[in-house]
């Protein structure tokens, strides 16, 4: 009977590492399909909501430069109209006054104070009530204009609200990246368009691009700009905005859009040799619409984003303590969610 169990015992001990491997090779297997259906719901959840954004077409442009035009871009930014109606309201009137009441004093000098109607020149130096008049006047003109000019620059400068959704523009030579750290740190890159396919799409050459700067309308917005080589400039002249993008800096501004629509700028900032060639296409979108360009776009929206964003941090502060295992908890955390 010892002899059995002996042999029983043996068999026993002898067969264990086959078990143990093929209970993890079941393991393996079990985890390989848990992860392969979390990749199909997520690729899923993608489609689902790329199903809600549909890129909008030519019919929805709004700023562009139209040809022979000599006024400003029609603007679609409450900064944007005050400084339109406070370049047509204001400046144009008083500089068409001012040169008109400049002209005609020319014209009365010459014709007044001519050699044959004046064959002996006046000898007066001093009029008290001259010298104020045009001392004072152009005073008050510069103080009128002062303070809505003062206003408005006020008013550029003014600091996004916490809620503002953040976007980064980034010069390249010569192209635009356009980062959503508030959505999951992706980038999307913006090449222009070639002519014939541009054309071929109904929208402007050398204007339209690849892929726009997709934004919510009608929502603040956190424009950050650098130049990752050389400083570019961002700017869209329908949106009143222009900001430069320099290297090693991280300029900000707040954009408000506020209506949905097609808005083209370009770079304006002599940047190499294909400067005239790197567009900016900004396309504002509905909030639902844009939260679905988001999400189609592996990003994140709300409550996931912070939590992403509070994950990098705490990665990023862990890497810079040195703690490997902080960082690697960290990005579990990450991976998890």
């Amino acid at each position: 009977m010892r002899t059995i169990t002996t042999l029983w015992m043996a068999a026993m001990l002898a067969l264990a590492p086959q078990v143990a491997a093929a209970q993890d090779v079941a393991a393996a297997d079990t985890v390989e399909v848990a992860d392969a259906s979390a990749d199909v719901a997520a690729t899923t959840e993608a489609a689902d909501a790329g199903a809600g954004y549909t890129p909008l077409g030519p019919d929805m442009i709004k700023g562009q430069p139209e040809p022979g035009a000599i006024d400003f871009q029609p603007q679609y930014t409450d900064d944007g109209e005050f400084a339109y109606k406070m370049h047509t309201y204001l400046l144009v009137p008083v500089i068409t006054v001012i040169s008109l009441f400049v002209l005609g004093l020319l014209l009365w000098v010459v014709v007044r104070y001519r050699r044959a109607k004046n064959p002996v020149p006046s000898k007066t130096t001093h009029n008290t009530l001259i010298e104020v008049v045009w001392t004072l006047v152009p005073v008050l003109v510069l103080v009128a204009i002062a303070i809505p000019s003062i206003t408005l620059l006020a008013r550029q400068y003014e600091t996004p609200p916490e809620d503002a959704v953040t976007i980064k523009a980034i010069g390249y030579q010569w192209y635009w990246g356009y980062a959503y750290p508030d959505n999951g740190g992706f980038e999307v890159i913006s090449n222009m368009m070639p002519e014939e396919d541009a054309i071929a799409a109904g929208l402007p050459a050398q204007l339209a691009v690849d892929n726009r700067m997709v934004v919510p309308a009608n929502t603040p917005l956190r424009i950050q700009t650098t130049g990752a080589d050389v400083i570019h400039s961002f700017a869209v002249p329908s949106l009143w905005f222009k900001i430069d993008a320099v290297p090693g800096r991280l300029n900000e501004r707040l954009l408000t859009i506020k209506e949905p629509g097609i808005y083209y700028g370009q770079c304006s900032e002599l940047c190499g040799a294909r400067h005239g060639y790197m567009p900016i296409a900004v396309e504002a979108l509905p909030r639902d619409q844009w939260e679905a360009w988001v999400l189609s776009k592996g990003g994140t929206i709300g409550e996931e984003a912070e939590i992403a964003v509070e994950d990098a941090q705490s990665a990023e502060d862990a890497a810079e303590a040195g703690d490997a295992e902080g960082v690697a908890a960290a990005n579990a955390a990450a991976a998890a969610e």
